[in-house]
């Protein structure tokens, strides 16, 4: 159930921003990725683990660079920064231990995720955005 509503909404996301026009300005998918980042973050506070907390902050970070590397040379870099987290997710809980962390994120991360940077790709690939310059 958690990767379908993953995907689902990652789809739903991407059709509602494109028909409205919010893709047109090219920090969209960038802050969509600073977003993604925080989550995992906000779960180690709830779970109340210091080392957790520490450790999400670091690894999101990470993500929030490649988001604004991307925002300012290519949104290829911030496409594949999101499906590269949702690629995490996969492997999240072998490198962090979260007690706050549901059981269903990750799989449910992952699915939107990846369905958002694939998502991304198709526009760019297509040509189907057109982003304002930097």
């Amino acid at each position: 159930m958690e990767y379908a509503v993953g995907i689902i909404l990652g789809i739903a996301v991407g059709i509602f921003s494109t028909v409205v026009g919010l893709d047109r300005d090219r920090a969209l998918y960038p802050a969509i990725l600073v977003v993604i980042a925080s989550y995992y973050g906000l779960y180690a506070v709830l779970g109340g683990s210091n080392t957790a907390i520490v450790l999400e902050t670091l690894v999101g970070l990470l993500f929030v660079a490649v988001a604004a590397v991307g925002f300012r040379v290519d949104l290829w870099i911030v496409a594949a920064g999101t499906v590269g987290h949702g690629i995490f997710d996969i492997f999240h809980h072998l490198i962090i231990e979260n007690p706050g962390l549901p059981t269903w994120w990750p799989m449910f991360c992952m699915s939107i995720d990846i369905t958002l940077g694939v998502y991304m790709a198709w526009l760019l690939w297509s040509k189907r955005v057109r982003v304002k310059p930097f």
